[in-house]
């Protein structure tokens, strides 16, 4: 019965898509040819996203772009060295305004999320040219969407297994249990999955609560939680693999590790984004470097464990992130360092990547999230 209320919903979703165009956001770096955030339309049908830009706003080395729950504002991390974050309003038209900017308190800060209540943005700073390394920065946010000064600043201690990568901590990326009562620090630099307590209602809103030792140099990244909330995945960067967690209450437990490549070649090793299907069936995880990969691992129903599908090569280098259309018929596919997002065509039904739609030039893209 679940499952055939799944393939309902994502039928619901591809029709929809196909009679609408969606809108889409293009965060980037600014080193080249880029100007910042671009806002194009992408037709749901065909896959193609228009040449003409719907909006480019200006900013610089927007690489991670964080939408509130309601479209209304936009947050987005600049990646340098003296880190800041700036903060958008969003009209009914889509139309960015910038609203202010604010210091992360840390340098290079890679990843935001909001907390669930919506008053607090979690910043990820991964400090990688200072001696000190990475952070974790809390930002309040305003009423009207505007970010004030960090309340709290978070430090953890790195493992050191790797002298040039982990000699200190590099915050990557900061995600909420699907409860909000939780936040969850994935420390590249500490080989550690890191836990807190929130509070909104506090002045220091994060308390610690627990943490995860990870495989030594294994480098963790990006984590994801299933939509029921009993099971999470990790990327591994340094190590190129996946790791399936069941979760209860805070605590994560470690079942599964799953590795991107065959490879014993460091260069081949560069575990980045993942992100599940709708329909929780389908999990997609990028490896970067030499591989320039998409892997796609089926989820088994009953413990979250990954069965590997398919490799796709991304036909470009560097896939730091990608997405899913609105009606799961497309991945895009923001390759940076070969300046294009590519759109490669998806099967809802067995998961599987087909052929490439479309090569749009896009001068190193770095985030892609849909507003509608």
């Amino acid at each position: 019965m679940k499952a055939l209320l799944n393939r309902l919903i994502a039928s619901a979703m591809l029709l929809t898509a196909m009679a609408h165009g969606h809108e889409v956001l293009v965060g980037s770096y600014t080193d080249g040819a880029s100007q910042g955030i671009y806002r194009y339309r992408f037709d749901g049908a065909s896959g193609q996203i228009d040449a003409t830009p719907l909006q480019v706003q200006p900013a610089s080395n927007p690489s991670w772009l964080t939408l509130s729950a309601d479209r209304r504002h936009l947050f987005a991390v600049n990646e340098q060295a003296a880190g800041e974050v700036s903060a958008f309003s969003l009209d009914s038209a889509h139309h960015l305004a910038p609203l202010n900017q604010v210091g992360s308190q840390g340098g290079e800060p890679t990843h935001s999320s909001l907390s669930h209540d919506g008053r607090f943005l979690f910043v990820a700073n991964y400090g990688g040219s200072t001696p000190e390394g990475g952070s974790l920065s809390v930002l309040p946010v305003k009423a009207d969407g505007r970010l004030g000064a960090a309340v709290q600043r978070l430090r953890h201690a790195a493992s050191q297994v790797n002298p040039e990568r982990q000699a200190a901590p590099h915050v990557h990326s900061l995600v909420s249990s699907p409860d909000g009562r939780y936040l969850f620090a994935s420390d590249l630099g500490a080989d550690r999955l890191f836990s807190y307590r929130y509070d909104g209602n506090a002045a220091q809103p994060l308390s610690a609560f627990d943490s995860v030792a990870l495989p030594p140099g294994s480098g963790p990244r990006h984590l994801l939680f299933s939509a029921d909330g009993k099971r999470a995945w990790l990327t591994l960067e340094m190590s190129a693999q996946v790791a399936t967690f069941d979760y209860h209450d805070g605590h994560l437990r470690l079942v599964q590790t799953v590795a991107l490549t065959d490879s014993d070649d460091p260069a081949a090793k560069a575990g980045g984004a993942l992100h599940g299907s709708a329909d929780g069936r389908f999990l997609y995880v990028s490896n970067r470097g030499s591989a320039n990969e998409l892997l796609v691992f089926a989820i088994d129903p009953d413990d979250g464990r990954l069965t590997l599908l398919q490799r796709r090569s991304v036909e470009g280098d560097h896939p730091r992130e990608f997405s899913l259309d609105p009606g799961q018929r497309f991945v895009l596919v923001a390759n940076q360092k070969s300046d294009a997002i590519v759109v490669i065509r998806r099967d809802p039904d067995s998961g599987l990547l087909g052929e490439v739609v479309q090569r749009f030039k896009q001068a190193a893209p770095s985030d892609l999230k849909f507003i509608d």
